[in-house]
């Protein structure tokens, strides 16, 4: 296993279309280097074809997307380096975890799959079981094990704990956190559960309808939407970004 060195993101006027429905819409955005950075938006903001593009999921139609200077798209050396997870895909369904494993071994070259029986344990998700097995908690809970134990120098969360509890999500942001302190890297975390995850967002990227609402410090831009006494939460800055007055204003 190598080590892990934070990627920096650099997006520049991306556009993105499926038939006449704009996605994105230039969007311009630096993720800096070794930072956890929050992707919020509401429902259809455009933040899963996004994180999709960045993981040349999909070919870009306009723009540009460099990691650390060099464009993803077909270059599996650019692509080795991020990982993306969602709440479903990225396994082999009909096969035991273990086949999953083994292609995270071959596709990611930070993976430990040491740790990753670890946390599989940990989550109490059974090994000898077929992703397609597994009931919605743990299906997630596996899709978060990928992400984490790939140490990718670029990790993607889109949504991937959405069908957690309570108890497995605090889980999930408590070993998020301390294994990004042992092993510094650059990770985006796409989440609808403001409350629960900005603490752990040091950045955040606010998209509105496709397009860039807010970026930078996540500091920074809840004291802009605060009022006195009274300090802004993730929540009231995507109310206050993405409203229908807002949007009408256009």
């Amino acid at each position: 296993m190598t080590t892990t060195t934070p990627a920096g993101l650099e997006i520049r006027g991306l556009t993105h279309r499926f038939g006449s429905v704009t996605a994105l819409d230039d969007v311009t955005v630096n993720v800096r280097p070794g930072t956890i950075t929050g992707l919020v938006g509401r429902n259809g903001a455009g933040k899963t074809t996004l994180a999709a593009l960045v993981a040349a999921l999909r070919p870009v139609q306009s723009g540009s997307i460099l990691l650390d200077g060099a464009a993803p798209w077909e270059d599996p050396v650019v692509t080795s380096r991020t990982c993306l997870v969602r709440d479903k895909g990225g396994v082999v369904e009909d096969e035991r975890i273990r086949t999953t494993f083994e292609f995270a071994a071959m596709l990611r070259p930070n993976w430990d799959g040491d740790y990753a029986r670890e946390l599989l344990d940990r989550f109490e998700v059974p090994f000898r079981r077929k992703p397609q097995q597994l009931s919605t908690g743990k299906r997630s809970a596996l899709s978060a094990v990928l992400g984490l134990a790939s140490r990718s120098e670029l990790t993607i969360f889109d949504e991937v704990y959405l069908g957690m509890d309570a108890v497995a999500r605090r889980m999930f942001y408590d070993e998020l956190m301390a294994d990004w302190i042992a092993h510094p890297r650059t990770i985006i975390l796409s989440s609808h559960l403001l409350d629960e995850v900005e603490d752990l967002m040091e950045d955040v990227v606010v998209l509105d309808r496709g397009r860039v609402a807010a970026a930078g410090d996540a500091d920074e831009i809840r004291r802009r939407h605060s009022s006195p006494g009274a300090v802004a939460s993730l929540t009231d800055v995507l109310i206050a970004l993405s409203t229908p007055t807002r949007r009408s204003a256009r």
